[in-house]
């Protein structure tokens, strides 16, 4: 590759900022990033909407001028090579590497559009973006009943960061447990308890069926049903609690046919039968690779964009890296997986070779999922996941838990291979269960790994 190589980056995040400060001056690079915001860090939204973090803290690095910002990718010409972009630009590649990320799953709740409308009612907000982040925590005040539909790594977040507000909080999740893809059912249910304690009322094996809102065919709620899950209605006195508050974006909501009167969420109804009043709705449904101009340029898409171990795509001048790829049939959707991508792929475009002298390839991610439930006081919770949680038949499995100290730790073996690991309210050990889970190392002295000091 030589420094007049355009290289076209479509994706303004984590995975595209890091493949263009990883090639520098090695190429001509373009960054197309379809939000006006300054480049930022989506793992530290939900401390944005906590109330710790200011926005401008999840910066990440200045890019410089390759990113161009408020700029949408529309189409791809392959035969031109050539992408067309919404302000009626057109950037021309020798290579081009979508970067596009995930979109928010919206799920097909009834009452959540309207007919042949494309509009959320007022109230209802995803979790994914900046702009998400902000428009929910305008919304948010102490008091407020918020229902967060989704128990994965997303809903727990938002959950935590909406109760820490002041909020009255209930999370609906329809599985059996709280973030069943990366805890065990024991950790899960330390988990559970310790959501509980910061005052978040949780359901399992609870599928909200749809939204009610004003102007809905339903009657207005007049309250919550008596029986298992009306604690959120507040006692008798719950229709004195302050209105909900403006959104601020206008767009979500409006009519369409002319007609500005918004819709506005005023609660959930359950498949059980039960409603529960809400005044802001949040869907935190897990993710989907935006795939659409992939798609549409012909390329093979199954879940995520297809690639192979070069992160090309079925044409060898595109390649994909980040939550919108997939790979050996894994589509990761993490930030660790994102960043291994953009550096491989870095390497191979500028012909960085291996210890073998052949060029550089990518054979996936050994994904770790790490997260804090950070809160005022002494209540926060600290935990860790990897590998395969849950043994299988002739998997050994050890486990060390202190109620106490509200510490878990739990790995499984597949005979003298570490292959995963859960780890709650002490992490000291994680380092060193990850290196021998990574390094696929026999562990010599597992009791010592599992320990405070963590083996060392």
């Amino acid at each position: 590759m030589t420094s007049d190589q355009r290289v076209v980056v479509i994706g303004g995040g984590l995975a595209g900022l890091r493949l263009a400060q990883r090639l520098g001056p090695a190429a001509a690079v373009t960054v197309l990033g379809e939000e006006t915001h300054v480049p930022y860090n989506r793992v530290l939204l939900a401390e944005v909407l906590a109330g710790r973090y200011a926005p401008e803290v999840t910066a990440l690095p200045a890019p410089g001028p390759a990113l161009r910002r408020g700029v949408r990718a529309v189409r791809v010409d392959r035969a031109e090579r050539a992408v067309h972009c919404d302000d009626g630009t057109v950037a021309r590649y020798d290579t081009l590497v979508l970067a596009t990320g995930s979109n928010a799953v919206l799920p097909p709740l009834r009452g959540l559009f309207e007919p042949e409308g494309r509009d959320l009612p007022d109230g209802v907000h995803a979790f994914r973006t900046m702009d998400d982040c902000l428009a929910l925590s305008a919304a948010v005040r102490p008091g407020i009943r918020v229902v967060v539909i989704g128990g994965g790594l997303l809903g727990v977040s938002a959950a935590r960061a909406l109760a820490a507000r002041g909020a009255q909080v209930v999370l609906a999740q329809q599985g059996e447990r709280l973030m069943e893809r990366q805890l065990d059912a024991d950790a899960s249910a330390l988990l559970h308890a310790h959501l509980t304690s910061l005052g978040v009322e949780i359901h399992t094996e609870c599928r909200v069926r749809g939204l009610l809102t004003t102007g809905s065919p339903a009657a207005p709620l007049p309250g919550l049903r008596p029986g298992p899950r009306a604690s959120n209605a507040g006692g008798a006195d719950s229709s004195a609690r302050p209105a909900f508050e403006d959104r601020v974006r206008a767009e979500p909501g409006k009519r369409r046919g002319g007609t500005e009167t918004p819709r506005k969420v005023t609660g959930v109804e359950l498949a059980d039968g039960y409603r529960l009043d809400a005044d802001v709705v949040v869907l935190a449904c897990g993710v989907r690779p935006r795939t659409g101009l992939a798609r549409a340029a012909g390329l093979e898409v199954r879940t995520g964009i297809v690639v192979d171990d070069h992160l090309r795509t079925t044409d060898p001048r595109i390649h994909a890296i980040g939550d919108c790829a997939e790979h050996a049939g894994q589509v990761y959707g993490l930030a660790g997986a994102a960043l291994e991508q953009a550096d491989a792929l870095a390497a191979l475009l500028t012909g960085v070779t291996g210890v073998t002298g052949e060029p550089a390839q990518y054979t996936g991610t050994r994904a770790l999922t790490r997260l804090t439930l950070t809160t005022d006081g002494d209540r926060s919770l600290d935990l860790a996941a990897f590998g395969e949680t849950t043994p299988l038949p002739g998997d050994d499995v050890v486990r060390l838990a202190d109620a106490t100290r509200r510490t878990y730790r739990k790995v499984v073996l597949r005979g003298d291979r570490l292959v995963g690991g859960v780890l709650l309210g002490e992490l000291s050990t994680v380092g060193a269960l990850a290196r021998t889970w990574e390094g696929e190392e026999a562990p010599h002295d597992l009791f010592h790994l599992l320990t405070d000091d963590g083996g060392h």
